[in-house]
């Protein structure tokens, strides 16, 4: 292995800055799809008839227990074989992502239902509130309150999964420097430290964010 090369981390710089753009936008989209759609799955599977829970069941358990990296290629050529031409692979990525999220995202929100106590629940009934109005003027509130310190955690570890989508051509950091390093033979060394840095220097601040938030919201 060589040596640390200051001009080479000098020009990899710039373009691990642009592919920090492209994980930041990844990571927002991907985490808006995995926190909605796991709601709406946590509802369902809390309201609805079995005939519906079973097959949401089985699909959110296929999804959670297959690589996410599986994952992204099967959808980049299915839509490759259905379009003829190649779709934008940081959308097809951020889809990827915030599917396979929604899947441990509905099970935080899941956590934070079944927490309720008994008598709330008992309370609804009681008053005939309508289901819209009972979720989100007195259900929801509550479970988003014991589930957001998981679900900041799972946004953390979807960002740093994010690198993963290189495997379809996602210009994010970790594919810069691969990219740099296939032309230069070199460059190696200083992209992948650089990227892990600023992978601490963001998820850091958050995860201790995090622990704060779930401190506050345990008093």
């Amino acid at each position: 292995m060589g040596s640390w090369n200051w001009e080479r981390a000098s020009e990899l710089l710039p373009l691990m800055l642009e592919g920090l753009r492209i994980l930041l936008f990844v990571t927002a989209v991907a985490s808006v799809i995995a926190l909605g759609l796991g709601l709406v799955v946590a509802i369902v599977n809390r309201s609805a008839p079995r005939a519906v829970t079973m097959p949401l069941f089985a699909v959110m358990e296929f999804i959670r227990n297959t690589p996410v990296l599986v994952q992204a290629v099967f959808v980049w050529t299915l839509m490759l074989m259905i379009s003829g031409t190649s779709a934008s692979a940081m959308w097809t990525g951020a889809l990827v992502l915030g599917v396979h999220y929604a899947s441990y995202t509905a099970e935080a929100y899941r956590a934070g239902i079944d927490g309720i106590p008994k008598g709330q629940w008992e309370a609804i009934t009681a008053l005939s509130l309508p289901k819209p109005r009972a979720w989100f003027a007195v259900l929801l509130p509550q479970a988003l309150r014991k589930s957001t310190p998981a679900l900041g955690n799972y946004v953390i570890a979807l960002f740093k999964e994010v690198p993963i989508l290189s495997a379809i051509g996602v210009a994010e950091m970790v594919t810069q420097v691969k990219g740099y390093a296939g032309i230069h033979y070199g460059g190696s060394l200083e992209g992948f430290t650089i990227a892990g840095l600023i992978f601490l220097v963001i998820s850091y601040p958050v995860a201790l964010l995090m622990r704060k938030l779930e401190k506050r919201l345990a008093n």
